[in-house]
């Protein structure tokens, strides 16, 4: 499914009917949460300065399920449609989220009353996940062939561990939650395109590895390049049709540096999330579409690209009419 000679041949048809977001309400400054993890005043200064950093949002009285159940209670759309959600997917950044024998996901389900929907974890593409999700939504509704079904499609996670708060020189990892309503077909955030791009030789633990994370550094900037093209093409579009990129909010460097290297306005691409609300697992391309849509940066008809990339290592993009 993830060969990109096959994705995206169904997504013309995928719509995304409906995002809502859930930002935590307590902002922390990277110092602080720098103090906690073990991090020095160089690397803090390498995050503030250089990458743009400056707060991440977090919830650390709340659980997993606290945080996905507040993203979905912000989706009133789905009031009254619980019986049209088929698929129930959680796109999930870490292979594991909770301590067995606990489902959060399937708590979700029954919380929401959505006893029609098959639910169902899509991982190991990391923070690229939500994208999989989306177009793997759009082929499900699309193969079961009725118009009135939909899929929800949610977001989010803990930053439980150093490791989940922390990926070494280049982010510090927030919680936040979408939910974003999926239907086979729609006016409005229709997906054009999605492509693909993996490269297991970066499969492996960064924190532990610091050469692995050099070659990755090294290989993220063209690979994501690369994968951003492809799926223009696949849309027959330009770069300069786009009236915005969607970025994950990774931080700011290095989608400067893409931006010089695609010679495209770092102006026309919605980086304002970085500092104010951080990195949150797969969650970052819901959280800039509410964030562009909110505020009148997409009219009806502009083209939008979604972009994310997640270590493993996975690049995706998406280009969507809103």
């Amino acid at each position: 499914m993830c060969d990109p000679r096959s994705v995206g041949i169904l997504t013309g048809v995928t719509a995304l009917e409906a995002v809502a977001v859930h930002l935590p309400p307590r902002l922390e400054p990277i110092e602080d949460v720098g103090a906690r993890i073990g991090l020095t005043p160089r690397q803090l200064r390498l995050f503030r300065r250089f990458h743009g950093l400056d707060q991440v949002r977090l919830d650390p009285d709340g659980t997993l399920l606290d945080l996905l159940d507040a993203a979905v209670r912000a989706l009133p759309e789905l009031r009254g449609n619980e019986h049209r959600v088929r698929y129930l997917l959680h796109a999930r950044s870490t292979p594991v989220a909770a301590p067995y024998p606990l489902n959060p996901l399937h708590q979700l389900r029954e919380r929401f009353g959505l006893t029609n929907a098959e639910a169902f974890t899509v991982t190991q593409q990391a923070c690229a996940a939500s994208l999989l999700a989306v177009d793997l939504a759009g082929r499900l509704l699309a193969d079961d062939g009725d118009p009135s079904a939909l899929a929800l499609v949610v977001a989010g996670e803990k930053t439980f561990t150093r490791d989940a708060q922390l990926l070494p020189g280049t982010t510090i990892f927030a919680e936040a939650s979408t939910a974003c309503l999926v239907s086979p077909d729609g006016d409005r955030n229709r997906v054009l395109s999605y492509e693909v791009r993996q490269r297991p030789e970066f499969d492996g633990r960064p924190v532990d590895d610091p050469e692995l994370m050099v070659r990755y550094q090294r290989e993220y900037q063209p690979t994501m390049i690369e994968t951003i093209e492809a799926a223009l093409d696949r849309a027959g579009l330009e770069l300069s049709d786009l009236a915005l990129l969607l970025p994950h909010n990774v931080n700011q460097a290095s989608w400067r540096m893409i931006c010089r290297q695609l010679g495209h306005p770092v102006e026309r691409v919605l980086l304002e999330n970085v500092p104010a609300v951080g990195h949150s697992f797969a969650a970052d391309a819901f959280v800039n579409l509410r964030t562009a849509t909110t505020g009148g940066a997409l009219r009806p008809g502009d083209h939008y690209l979604i972009a994310a990339a997640g270590i493993g290592a996975t690049f995706a993009a998406m280009v969507l009419q809103h």
